[in-house]
């Protein structure tokens, strides 16, 4: 079983909280975000280095369970797994909860497939596999 896991912090800003002082639903698709982007660099897979190779991990599925408001100032930890490698895709699943950890703010997940400039799908390059099966 595959798990590479990494920890990201955020505190929440003003701008990210809606009219009901807690923190707008989007924002923690951008947290997600966060999330993997830190977990691949911390394995050595930078985002942007794969982009200048030719690849590209778009969305295609996401999924949020929203079970409690975070509110500004918070400090939010987002935990983020690895949990599946396939032929041409990733998934990363997230937890996002307080820095105490007292309460689980959301849980969800993201697909990924690589594909080339031209939008293909394609393999995941052998030195991403590498470096996922290093860890």
């Amino acid at each position: 079983m595959l798990t590479i896991k990494g920890e990201s912090r955020v505190r929440v800003i003003y701008a990210d909280t809606d009219m009901m002082g807690v923190v707008y639903h989007a924002n923690y698709l951008k947290w997600f975000e966060i999330g993997r982007s830190e977990l691949l660099r911390e394995i050595g897979i930078i985002y942007a280095d794969l982009e200048l190779s030719g690849y590209k991990l778009p969305v295609t599925r996401v999924e949020c369970h929203y079970l409690s408001p975070a509110k500004y100032d918070d400090l939010v930890v987002i935990e983020t797994e690895i949990s599946t490698i396939k032929r041409a895709s990733l998934r990363f699943d997230y937890t996002i909860h307080d820095e105490k950890e007292e309460r689980i703010l959301a849980e969800g997940f993201t697909l990924h497939p690589f594909v080339n400039r031209d939008g293909k799908i394609v393999r995941i390059p052998q030195y991403v596999v590498d470096r996922i099966r290093e860890v």
